[in-house]
This record gives C-alpha cells, structure tokens and sequence, in this order.
C-alpha cells in the first residue's frame, strides 16, 4: 500500500470512527448493559456476561443478557461475590442459544474465586498485563485462571482460548470495553494499567469482511492469525489507539456501506 493510499484509508476509516463510534452505537449493542450500571464493579460484571453471550442476533443477545442481570438483582458484583446457592437458583433455568444455566452458574463461582484472589476482574487482567505486557498471554492466562475449578467440559466452550488459534473475538471486546477511553462514550476506560496499544481488534464477521474488502486482512479464516494481521494492518494509522477503528468496521459491515 503506497503512502498515498494509506493516507487515503486512513482518513476514510477516521471518519468512520466518527460516524459510528457515538452514543448512538450503544442502544442496540450489548454494551448498553453494562451502560445501565454506574458503579465500576457493577459495569465490569455486567458488560463480562454481556460480552460472553454476545454472538447471534443483537436483539436477543441485549434481551437475554438484560433478563440475566435482573436474576442477579441487577446488583452483579454482590450477586457474583455473594449469592447463596439457593440465591443461585434463579440461574438454572437461563439460556441465551447453547449456554445455559449450569454453565452460568460455574461462570459465577469462576468470576468469584478470581474475586477472591485479585478483587475484581480488573485486578485480574491489570496486574497480569503489569507481569508480562502482553495481551496474548494474559488471555491465555485468563483461560486456565477461569477453569481452575471442577467443571463440566462442555462449559469450556463459552470461552474461547487463544492457546487453541481462536480468535477471542468476545474476550477482546470486553477488555475493549473496560480499557479505553476517548470522547466516544461507548468504552468505558476503567482499567487504567493497561494501555490501549495492547489491545487487539474483536474480529467477527462483519469487522472481517470489511477488512478484506479495504484491504487490511488477507487472511480468509477469522482465527488468532487474522485478529493479529488487521490489528497491526490498524496499528499503521493509529499505533496508541488501534482498535478505535472497531466499531468502524462493525458499523461499516452492518450498513453495507463497502462493497
């Protein structure tokens, strides 16, 4: 790509961010209910599970991912921290496509043994990335750390694990979420330890097929691969901020406005 092209992309996909990355984005995104909560313990619970059971039609993931957090009494962090298994109970019956409610509830007692151990999920990932400053380990890490207790193997399926070339699309849009922080008002920039340099892009079929099409990813598999080709396609125009230009893709693949 000369310089004159890339200038070019780089200036489309900068209007673009304007375009899309905007309160508007937030009504119909998962991330509005992580939005509904204003503590910071509250947003990270929240905005995990919302993340988690974000693939399908956006209606039904908003939908379900609102009904799961009125079973936790729309408080998550106390729920998680300290629900009773009878408290638990109202779990059971949850469902959002295949994760259902036995898989919600280990998630719940894996959210609460990281609790115990780092005090929130961003002590978690922030004094991981403070070790090694690496994004990919500390997903990796993230994986084992989550299914240190007794479970079902069929659970594991609901969390991607990177060792395995799977493009954690759903873990790299929460950690979006939680990390940065611009003028947007869709992220929320509450894990300050971690810079948004380190990120990488949540691919997904619509953030893929508009990278293609632009040229940023050759890659025809959205696998580890790919997330980390377009992530350093994205770093060439903003190397602080390289996944500012995720909601640009997204919104561009949604609206059809590249063909």
């Amino acid at each position: 790509m000369d310089g004159a092209v890339k200038e070019d992309l780089k200036q489309f996909l900068d209007e673009l961010v304007v375009r899309y990355n905007t309160p508007d984005f937030i009504e119909s995104d998962p991330v509005s209910i992580p939005h509904s909560f204003s503590s910071p313990e509250d947003i990270e619970v929240a905005g995990f599970f919302s993340a988690i059971i974000a693939w399908g039609n956006r209606k039904s993931i908003v939908r379900n991912a609102d009904a799961l957090m009125k079973r936790m009494d729309r408080e998550p962090f106390r729920f998680v921290k300290e629900a009773s298994e009878r408290e638990l109970m109202p779990l059971a019956d949850f469902v959002h496509r295949t994760f259902n409610g036995r898989d919600c509830i280990y998630f719940v007692k894996a959210l609460r043994a990281i609790f115990a151990r780092y005090g929130s999920l961003g002590g978690y990932f922030q004094q991981s990335y403070a070790q090694c400053g690496d994004m990919r380990q500390v997903l990796a890490g993230f994986w084992h750390c989550f299914f240190a207790l007794e479970h079902d193997k069929r659970v594991e399926k609901h969390l991607s694990n990177i060792e395995r070339g799977a493009a954690c699309k759903r873990l790299n849009m929460y950690v979006k979420w939680m990390v940065r922080k611009d003028n947007g008002g869709v992220d929320f920039g509450l894990w300050r330890r971690i810079p948004a340099s380190a990120l990488y892009l949540p691919l997904d079929i619509h953030t893929g097929n508009t990278g293609r099409m632009l040229g940023l990813l050759k890659r025809r598999q959205n696998d580890w691969r790919a997330v980390e080709e377009i992530t350093g396609a994205l770093r060439e125009f903003d190397g602080a901020d390289p996944v500012k230009y995720d909601y640009a893709l997204f919104g561009a693949g949604i609206d059809k406005i590249i063909r």
